[in-house]
């Protein structure tokens, strides 16, 4: 299976106190569980179950994911610009994979 490459979107700058739009999409075919192939045969369950990210090791956002998910999660949240640092994003996948990315900051 080809592993998915996230998009994410955080400003490389920002004044302390401002509030920042963080913005993600992962590529992911997201199966419900509830769907047929060609052959009559169920499509087993596989979703990126949870999303968060961290803001220098602090969770600042998290989001548990649930077979009704469209495919290709797309999620934009609204944080506090508060120092210089890394924001990192981890998704959990069913199948046990877990996808990490980050980003840095600089606060002025």
């Amino acid at each position: 299976m080809e592993i998915p490459e996230p998009r994410i979107s955080v400003p490389e700058t920002a004044k302390k106190g401002d509030v920042i739009e963080i913005r993600t999409l992962i590529n992911h075919v997201m199966h419900n569980g509830y769907n047929y192939d060609r052959d009559g045969q169920i499509i087993p369950r596989h979703i990126i179950n949870t999303f968060f990210v961290t803001y220098n090791d602090v969770e600042v956002f998290r989001s548990n994911m649930q077979p009704g998910t469209a495919e290709n999660p797309y999620v934009a949240f609204f944080t506090t610009a508060t120092e210089t640092g890394k924001l990192e994003f981890t998704w959990l996948d069913d199948d046990g994979s877990v996808y990490k990315r980050s980003r840095e900051i600089t606060v002025t």
